[in-house]
C-alpha cells in the first residue's frame, strides 16, 4: 500500500500501526482523548491516499483483495467521524 517511492515500506507500516494504537489508548484516557482523537483524523487523512492506491490497483492483503475505493471511503469516513465524536 505504501508508494515506491517512499523507503522502507515495512517500518512505515508498522509505525502507523503503533500510531494506531497509541491514539487509540490516548482516546480511552481522559487527559488526552481530545488531542488523541485528532491526531488519528490527521493520521486518517495522511493515510487515505494509500487506501485508495491499494483499492485501484487491486492490491491484496493475505492473498485476500482489498475493498474498493468506495467501500474503503465510506469506512475511513466512519474511522474519522468516530474520532471526532470522541473529541467532545
Amino acid at each position: 500500500m505504501v508508494p515506491a517511492q517512499f523507503p522502507r515500506p515495512d517500518l512505515i507500516v508498522t509505525i502507523t500501526g503503533i500510531l494506531e494504537i497509541a491514539g487509540a489508548v490516548g482516546l480511552i484516557l481522559e487527559p488526552t482523548h481530545r488531542v488523541a482523537a485528532l491526531a488519528l483524523v490527521l493520521l486518517f487523512v495522511a493515510m487515505f491516499s494509500a487506501n485508495v492506491r491499494a483499492a485501484r490497483e487491486r492490491l491484496t492483503i493475505g492473498e485476500k483483495p482489498v475493498l474498493g475505493v468506495l467501500p474503503r471511503g465510506a469506512i475511513q469516513i466512519v474511522f474519522i467521524a468516530e474520532a471526532l465524536l470522541c473529541a467532545l
